[in-house]
């Protein structure tokens, strides 16, 4: 369908490709990954014709469309509705509609022969194209990534830029052309609306080719690979996941050929060297050297996998209880955002607050920092120390300041060295540091803000979309960095693989109230797929007040036996509980001990220590057990109580 052959492309001189060459078949599901700069959105723009090669070709089919999603279309602007501006995508089809109420009208006075038979050949072709159903189609795509019915009549105007860039995402959806482009398409989108478009891609009968840093979105849509690294572009024949695998294999082999191809030039060169001076060796000596010129060198392979090991610092630790929300309420205007809602945050929580857009994820934000005012029912534990991390802070930044003076702002009376490890944990080495925060890009003023919250040394941080603008390296950092943090946070994101890789609860909010699954995000949605599997059971129909069942009288036996059995289970409930808490001590001091590398040069020690973590391991399952089992009993029992 679309070929890319012997492709070269220079910006001032620095080559982005040399000789790439890639094969585009009907059907194809690609992604395209690669580091920061190495040319993903300059090779849809040659594909789209936007830029053109410094040599080589693109040819493409006769009948191939393409359809192009990338970021300049943030820009665009139209007094349209946005339904009107998604049909858009069935241009022939509304062509043929205005000629049909051109003709109608004319039927009013002139019913000739040549009058109803364009009116039924245009009918024909209309009912052809499914136009019936256009409206229909366009109202579900905006619907699926995330538009309310009430929305699809207001001016495309009136909406920000990544609202409007889902509207241009619908109406590529709608046209399917043969080959659709994607740079970045989740950017803009929320967790509900990302997996609707992953399903939607799944049934795609057209060839995509995707941009995207959200490892999860690549996984459930693509089915192959192409690295661009090196000036080139290498396919992998499966999703991302498969591509790392592949990767870690390819790059063992071609370390090994590097190594085998090192020895095997020492020892030529060593000949050279002992044999040069000898007549009778010239023949061999001058044929080893021709050997070497003509060598298709192997090069060493340089991994972009960044190991971190980031120290935490804090002046002082929380309290258990570091933010207590009871009964809180929130709402702008008409739009209730929160009613009645409570929640708790524990010392050591790692919170991911999920959920679509416009449920009220960063107003709750707020409300946990105290930053949103007029909340009555937030009340905050002792030594909370904390540090909000949100995209507006990227502006914050002093423009003018170099990176490590940035750094040094931050308050937390590091060395200018510690400052350097810091800054080489998220990929500013050398003399990267003194680089002005004006000339960084969007992605690394990013690293440079959430370098500065984590040194903060606060023991609770909040973290309002820390991804955006992270690449896949990136987002690994974080993910290790907090990983390795010892005390609590929120983080609102949409990025599933980094919630897999950091938190410990989930919280959403459904029906005004803040809920909460104790439980990682992949155990989460294993639940969630459970829950929909659940058949619907009907509520049972209201009952008039003379046959509703009479409340149970305080004197009543089986109440005060209730109540007895209670206190009994609370208590045990305590008990639990500081056992649990005491497990979890002796488990992070025991993965302390793990994480330094001095300690498995100590092999009977090194076991003794894994021995004794896998013992605790076992033992926190069966008391979390325990603690599940007593919840639900002194639920049942509060339930008889009341």
């Amino acid at each position: 369908m679309l070929s890319i052959s012997n492709l070269s492309y220079f910006i001032g001189g620095r080559p982005l490709y040399e000789n790439a060459n890639l094969h585009i078949k009907p059907k194809d599901k690609i992604g395209l990954v690669g580091q920061n700069g190495t040319g993903k959105s300059t090779l849809l723009k040659i594909i789209n014709g936007d830029f053109q090669p410094s040599s080589g070709e693109v040819q493409k089919a006769k009948d191939c469309t393409i359809g192009f999603l990338n970021q300049d279309l943030l820009s665009y602007q139209s007094d349209d509705s946005i339904l009107n501006v998604a049909l858009a995508a069935f241009k022939e089809t509304l062509e043929l509609q205005e000629e049909i109420d051109v003709i109608l009208k004319k039927m009013e006075t002139d019913y000739s022969d040549e009058i109803i038979n364009r009116l039924a050949f245009l009918q024909e072709r209309f009912e052809a194209n499914e136009g019936y159903t256009i409206k229909a189609k366009a109202e579900e795509v905006l619907e699926g990534i995330g538009f309310k019915s009430a929305d699809l009549n207001k001016p495309l105007r009136t909406f920000s830029g990544g609202w409007r860039m889902r509207v241009m995402l619908a109406k590529l959806l709608l046209e399917k052309p043969s080959l659709l482009m994607l740079d970045e398409p989740t950017n803009h989108l929320d967790l509900p609306s990302i997996e609707w478009v992953e399903n939607y891609m799944k049934n795609y009968e057209g060839a995509v080719i995707v941009v995207s840093h959200d490892q999860t979105f690549l996984d459930n849509c693509i089915s192959s690979t192409v690295e661009v690294a090196s000036n080139s572009l290498t396919l992998y024949s499966g999703n991302y996941s498969y591509y790392k695998e592949e990767k870690v294999e390819r790059m063992e082999i071609q370390q090994n050929a590097f190594e085998n191809q090192q020895q095997m030039i020492k020892q030529t060169e060593k000949f050279i060297e002992r044999f040069r001076a000898k007549a009778t060796k010239s023949n061999q000596v001058q044929s080893r050297i021709k050997a070497l010129d003509r060598l298709d060198r192997v090069h060493e392979v340089v991994s972009d996998e960044v190991s971190v090991n980031f120290k935490f610092k804090f002046s002082k630790q929380s309290g258990r209880d570091v933010i207590t929300l009871d009964n809180i309420s929130k709402a702008y205007g008409d739009n209730v955002i929160l009613k009645n809602a409570t929640a708790r945050i524990e010392r050591g929580d790692k919170i991911a607050l999920i959920g679509a857009n416009g449920k009220g994820k960063s107003t709750l934000l707020r409300i946990i920092d105290g930053s949103e005012k007029n909340v009555p029912g937030r009340s905050e534990g002792y030594n909370v120390v904390k540090s909000f991390f949100a995209q507006h802070q990227l502006e914050a930044l002093t423009l003018d300041n170099e990176i490590i003076q940035e750094m040094a702002q931050a308050g937390s009376a590091k060395s200018e060295m510690e400052l350097r490890g810091v800054l080489g944990c998220f990929l500013f080495t050398n003399e990267e540091v003194f680089k002005k925060i004006k000339v960084l890009s969007g992605g690394e003023k990013s690293r440079v803000a959430l370098a500065k919250t984590l040194i903060s040394e606060s023991n609770f941080l909040l973290l309002d979309e820390p991804t955006n603008h992270l690449d896949f390296q990136s987002v690994n950092i974080l993910i290790q960095a907090l990983q390795q943090y010892e005390g609590t946070f929120v983080t609102v994101s949409h990025d599933r693989h980094f919630i897999r890789g950091v938190a410990n609860k989930i919280w959403y909010i459904e029906n005004h109230e803040i809920k909460e699954y104790l439980g990682t995000y992949a155990e989460y949605e294993a639940w969630r797929e459970r829950q929909v599997e659940v058949p619907v059971v009907a509520a049972p129909k209201a009952v008039k007040k003379e046959q509703q069942k009479p409340k149970v009288q305080v004197n009543n036996p089986e109440v005060q036996q209730a109540k007895k059995e209670l206190r009994k289970l609370e208590e045990e409930l305590d008990r639990v509980e500081k056992e649990v808490e005491k497990l979890e001590e002796k488990k992070l001091g025991l993965e302390r001990k793990m994480a330094d590398p001095e300690l498995y040069s100590r092999e009977e020690e090194a076991q003794e220590i894994q021995e004794n973590y896998q013992g605790l391991q076992a033992a926190l399952v069966g008391s979390n057990e325990q603690w599940e089992l007593l919840v639900d009993k002194i639920s049942n029992l509060q339930e008889v109580i009341s």
